[in-house]
């Protein structure tokens, strides 16, 4: 499969399948997907994609805890995390190093690249399952 075949999926807080998905709910559909890895739902864990502070905290303690590693340079399928205000609560899929699939509120999934205005200023960090590494 390739990360093009996600392109479309629409935006629904908490979703988790092609129905629709929030911004991790696309990186744990195309992990279980593409990849084979099963990533933990968190459904239950916020109520909305606007409860930033919780979706941070809940980020922050994934990369903390494993199974993510931070990484400097970006390969396809590393999560890519970034500021939404004060706080780091939107992911992204690297497709490859220029470029990333997400999804955000009232919108689809797309491809764009990492370097489009709305994002690249609010660049977090990548992170690697340790599966990948």
């Amino acid at each position: 499969m390739s990360l093009s075949d996600f392109v479309g999926i629409p935006h629904a807080d908490l979703g988790r399948d092609r129905a629709g998905c929030d911004c991790y709910g696309l990186l744990r559909l195309v992990y279980a997907e593409d990849l084979g890895i099963a990533l933990p739902s968190f459904t239950g864990t916020y109520a909305t994609c606007a409860e930033h502070a919780q979706i941070a905290a809940l980020l922050a303690g994934e990369a903390a805890a494993g199974p993510w590693q931070p990484v400097e340079t970006v390969r396809p399928y590393d999560a890519l995390l970034f500021r939404v205000g004060r706080h780091d609560c939107h992911v992204a899929v690297a497709v490859d190093r220029a470029r990333m699939l997400h999804v955000h509120a009232r919108s689809r999934a797309v491809i764009v690249p990492r370097a489009d205005p709305t994002w690249r200023d609010r660049f977090s960090g990548a992170f690697r399952h340790e599966a990948l590494l």
